[in-house]
């Protein structure tokens, strides 16, 4: 019996040291910070990678043969519409013009003996001394030296077409190449190369959309050939700012079977000729204007094939939302759909956010200062 009594006593202390410790108590929850999205008025631009290219490019060759007579341009010149550039031989272009001129005497000189012919012949027709064949034949004769006549005078202006031929000037305003052929050498027509123009100013910028891409620029009337052409921005690989501006000239008639993207195009005025054909540049392309709801990139979570925000309930519960994102401006994430603006996004501690999970959330305020925990 007291050894009963003994073990009860010793038993009485660690039942009112479990009655001190709840069985119920947890650690509290994390701590994160929470924002609400940014709104803000702002053109939406949508990125590309863009290749510059020669508004208009031109490969010189010789209408005519003949010996190189004089180069006159250097390497790599700037050119203006109708200047000389190469002078081919004219010598042997005279001779044929001259040769072409004296055919058409010739020819002119026929026509005038047949009309004589027949001025002589009406009088002997009138008075039934020469036969009527007569005069047919002779006015047949008028109308073959008339024909002889248009052939000479076609051919003296084949000549002398011909001769200006040996003068190659620059169709159009742009930058040579530098010269394939020097003086003295034999060139043919249409076949040897001379040299190469690129029109630098204006020049293209062209890139590839895709099929979400252009349904947007399409949906915000962008495609329509009567709407104004949409404004573009590019930046070269060095520079910072998006200073060159351009607008949009040309979008394919259909996307690649292979690729899925459509063949874009921009035109941007070159006044000082340093965009070079070949750079890579990045180009901006306007997706939108309006109000838009932007949150810290770093809010943006990953969740399989789809990005989502976490945000805290009013009951400290965490959700996480698919929101669609847009481009970055100012170093914060455009979300396009997904948030509305009372949300209060986990923009801290997100690592200790998990989906049904509570937190307790401190807001920071437009100023960057934290208000009270709740």
């Amino acid at each position: 019996m007291a050894t009963l009594i003994r073990k009860t006593f010793l038993a009485f202390p660690l039942f009112s040291l479990a009655l001190a410790t709840p069985a119920f108590a947890q650690p509290a929850p994390p701590t994160v910070t929470v924002e609400q999205p940014q709104r803000r008025q702002l053109t939406e631009w949508e990125e590309h990678i863009a290749r510059l290219e020669p508004s208009a490019r031109v490969e010189l060759r010789p209408r005519v043969s003949g010996l190189v007579e004089q180069v006159h341009f250097r390497d790599g010149q700037i050119v203006r519409a109708g200047d000389l550039l190469f002078t081919l031989d004219k010598r042997p272009f005279a001779i044929a013009v001259q040769s072409a001129e004296a055919a058409r005497d010739g020819a002119r000189a026929r026509l005038e003996l047949a009309r004589q012919d027949i001025r002589r012949t009406l009088p002997l027709i009138e008075g039934r001394i020469a036969p009527q064949a007569q005069l047919d034949a002779r006015r047949a004769a008028e109308r073959q030296a008339e024909a002889e006549l248009a052939d000479a005078e076609a051919r003296l202006h084949q000549a002398q077409l011909e001769l200006t031929w040996t003068e190659v000037r620059a169709p159009q305003p742009g930058r040579a190449s530098d010269r394939r052929v020097d003086a003295g050498n034999l060139v043919q027509a249409g076949q040897t190369p001379l040299t190469t123009i690129l029109t630098l100013d204006p020049i293209y910028a062209s890139f590839d959309l895709s099929e979400a891409d252009y349904l947007r620029l399409a949906r915000g009337g962008g495609a329509r050939q009567d709407a104004a052409a949409p404004e573009v921005r590019l930046k070269l690989s060095d520079e910072t700012d998006w200073d060159r501006r351009g607008q949009l000239d040309f979008l394919d008639t259909e996307l690649s079977a292979r690729s899925g993207t459509l063949r874009a195009r921009a035109l941007l005025p070159n006044p000082d000729l340093f965009l070079t054909p070949g750079v890579f540049a990045r180009l901006r392309l306007p997706a939108g204007q309006g109000e838009r709801l932007l949150v810290p990139d770093a809010a943006i979570a990953a969740d399989q094939a789809s990005r989502v925000v976490m945000t805290v309930a009013e009951d400290g519960t965490v959700v996480a939302k698919p929101v669609t994102l847009g481009p970055l401006v100012d170093g914060l994430r455009v979300v396009r759909e997904g948030l509305s603006p009372l949300d209060r996004v986990i923009t801290a501690g997100l690592h200790l956010a998990r989906p049904g999970g509570r937190v307790t959330a401190e807001a920071r305020g437009p100023d960057g200062r934290l208000a009270a925990a709740r």
